[in-house]
This record gives C-alpha cells, structure tokens and sequence, in this order.
C-alpha cells in the first residue's frame, strides 16, 4: 500500500478544539488498511479532565470500537509531539508508527524532556516521523496563543 498521510485530519481536528477554546491539537488514529479508525481533539477544558488531550481520546475512541486494548498494527498522527503521558500510552497500546507535526520543547515526551521511547523500562517504541505538517500545526498553536495574551 502506498503511503497516504492523515495529518490533514488531524489538522481539521487541532482547528475544531480551537474554535471550543482548548489548545489546537489533533490526532488521528489509522489501520492497517489506512483508514480512519478514530480521531480526536483537546478536550481538557471541556471534560474537566487533564488526561483528555487528543491522543488520549483518540486512542480510547480507536480500542473501543475495535473491542482492544493494543493497536499492534495501526498508526496515530497527531499535530504536536506527544507530551510524556501520551507517549506512555502510545507504548501501552503499542502503536506501529506515530507520526507527528511540531516539536514540543516545553512539554514533549518524545525527542524532547522525557524521550520516553528511550527510556531503558519502555517496553515499545514505535517507529517514529517528525516535522509531518509541522508548518501548519506550528501557526496553529501560535495563533492560539497569541490571541490569549
């Protein structure tokens, strides 16, 4: 199969929890068949739940539909380097490849802060992609913030 890539989902994802107020970000959970299983954006403020960001929900919204706790053979794209409690559940569900946009100097899990994936006690790591659609995700979240201040 060739390779298609689902960032712009998780774009459309990242600019809907923007218009709810939440912080832009978006994640696309896909199969081995490269369709859409699952997908998700922040809802922290929504849910009154700080686990509640999009990579969380989209994995949750992904195992529930499959009826499974692990998705060996599927893929997440998500707009922002998934923070060190996202990275921990990717391991956990042991997803194939992640595939993300903007780095996350502040509160990245993954090339940034924790590297979790590198972690000696990490029992998966996927193969990961960086910088896919960062240029897009990069404005997203600056605009955001920028209109807060």
């Amino acid at each position: 199969m060739d390779f298609a890539s689902h960032m712009h989902t998780a774009l459309d994802e990242a600019r809907a929890a923007a218009q709810r107020g939440e912080v832009p970000v978006g994640a696309v959970v896909v199969g081995p068949d490269g369709r859409v299983v699952a997908q998700a954006g922040n809802r922290t403020r929504e849910l009154n739940d700080p686990t509640a960001h999009a990579e969380m929900l989209a994995i949750r919204a992904a195992c529930a539909k499959l009826g499974q706790e692990r998705l060996g053979n599927h893929d997440l794209y998500v707009t922002l380097e998934p923070c060190p409690m996202c990275a921990a559940a990717i391991s956990f569900a042991r997803i194939r490849r992640l595939y993300y946009g903007a780095a996350d100097p502040k509160s990245g899990g993954v090339a940034q802060g924790a590297r979790v994936f590198s972690h000696p006690q990490c029992h998966h790591a996927p193969e990961v992609y960086d910088g896919i659609g960062a240029t897009q995700s990069e404005a997203l979240l600056r605009d955001f913030f920028a209109a807060r201040r």
